[in-house]
């Protein structure tokens, strides 16, 4: 067998059907497509989402409140309360402790403390941001805050 010898199995092809090109070809003059109106033109027919005039979906609901930024950055918040129940007195607060913990999941994970309940062991915190309120806290109780870590 050589490369002239092949061709497509019988049946699987089908010539193209080449329209107005003159009456003998029995697709002449109208090219198949019927007298006037408006399928009959180039370009013509209804568009996508037409809906025989009714005021269509995209149209009749409203349109979303707001908008979502792109920029913004999200931090798992964590409460000084919280760090005081699963942590020791002068423990090492940052992204793999707080992983060993189970507070979050990933240790590069953005972290922010808040300053909601009481702590009352003395804590080194060390995550990317920490309230005014848990600053006070934390540093009441004897810990400190080093930012940024």
């Amino acid at each position: 067998m050589e490369l002239k010898d092949l061709a497509p199995a019988a049946g699987s092809t089908k010539k193209r059907k080449r329209v107005g090109r003159g009456p003998a070809s029995g697709n002449g003059k109208t090219a198949g497509r019927g007298m006037n109106g408006q399928k009959s033109r180039s370009g013509g027919g209804k568009g996508v989402g037409f809906e025989g005039g009714q005021t269509p979906l995209a149209r009749r609901l409203p349109k979303l409140p707001g908008f979502r930024n792109f920029n913004r950055v999200e931090y798992i918040p964590v409460n000084v309360s919280r760090l005081d129940a699963k942590f020791e007195a002068g423990d090492v607060v940052n992204g793999e402790s707080l992983v060993a913990a189970g507070i979050i999941k990933h240790a590069n994970d953005l972290v922010k403390v808040l300053g909601d309940g009481e702590i009352t062991k003395p804590l080194t915190v060390c995550v990317d941001k920490v309230s005014a309120s848990a600053i006070k806290k934390i540093e009441a109780a004897g810990g400190k805050v080093e930012l940024p870590c």
